[in-house]
């Protein structure tokens, strides 16, 4: 435990500004144009390179985890969910996000958040304005890898 509190006390003095969808970054699925990757003993973090895109990613996140909910059987939200169902809110509304804005793109992944995010501020005038109850379908219907079965 004390190694582990060691490593997260230093991640934190290394990336100040902790990417908001690292935990999709680092499944591949999604990439950013505004974050750095950066390598901590044997792991790997996402940094932000922009307050600006920051911010709105912080919003926007918040406002995933708020409309999936209910769909989520989650009556409290307090920060960051357990990691499968934090998962499922950063892949699953990044890419429900992608469908919404981008019908034409029918890839499995997300090429610049930052991107996306900055397009669906011009197509609906605010983060708040999104349209979640579709964004939410693709949260719920979003399956992460599959563990393979035991070997006994």
């Amino acid at each position: 435990m004390v190694e582990e509190d060691q490593y997260r006390s230093t991640y934190k003095q290394l990336n100040e500004r902790r990417c908001v969808f690292e935990k999709a970054v680092l499944s591949r699925r999604c990439s950013c144009s505004c974050s750095a990757r950066f390598y901590l003993a044997d792991r790997e973090g996402i940094a932000c390179d922009s307050g600006n895109a920051h911010d709105r990613c912080e919003r926007l996140i918040q406002l995933l985890r708020e409309n999936a909910k209910f769909s989520l059987k989650l009556t409290i939200l307090e920060g960051e969910l357990p990691h499968a169902k934090e998962i499922k809110v950063q892949n699953g509304g990044l890419l429900g996000l992608q469908r919404v804005l981008r019908p034409d793109l029918t890839t499995g992944s997300v090429v610049d958040i930052a991107g996306l995010t900055r397009l669906g501020e011009r197509t609906y005038g605010a983060l708040e304005t999104f349209p979640f109850r579709e964004i939410v379908k693709s949260i719920v219907s979003f399956e992460g890898r599959r563990r393979p079965p035991s070997k006994r």
